[in-house]
């Protein structure tokens, strides 16, 4: 059974630093995108950065310059380094994954269960 799961998170002062981590356990054969989201109630999901197989990335308007993605494939893991934060981005942070496993023949998506993430002085 694959699971998604998030570290990292905490309360930090505006302006400071955080790291998120997701590692992906499980029987998995292959990874293709993995990605961070974030929400907060009662509004929808939305994407922070994504992060290709390949290592090409995207982000969202609102973090560019600010948070940066990678991988270790070889640690199953996608980390988030988040730089100048703002008290705007508190939220839950979700980790979110393509990957196929062992016993399947397509690539299914998969999500984290959350860590928070709260920016206040």
């Amino acid at each position: 059974q694959v699971q998604l799961v998030e570290s990292g998170g905490g309360l930090v002062q505006p302006g400071g630093s955080l790291r998120l981590s997701c590692v992906a356990s499980g029987s998995i054969l292959s990874i293709n995108a993995m990605g961070w989201y974030r929400q907060v109630p009662g509004k929808e999901r939305e994407l922070v950065a994504e992060i290709t197989g390949g290592g090409s990335t995207k982000y969202a308007d609102s973090v560019k310059g600010r948070f940066t993605i990678s991988r270790d494939n070889a640690k199953n893991t996608v980390y988030l380094q988040m730089n100048s934060l703002k008290p705007e981005d508190t939220d839950v942070y979700y980790c979110n994954a393509d990957l196929l496993q062992l016993s399947s023949r397509v690539f299914m998506n998969y999500w984290g269960k959350g860590t928070l993430v709260t920016v206040s002085s």
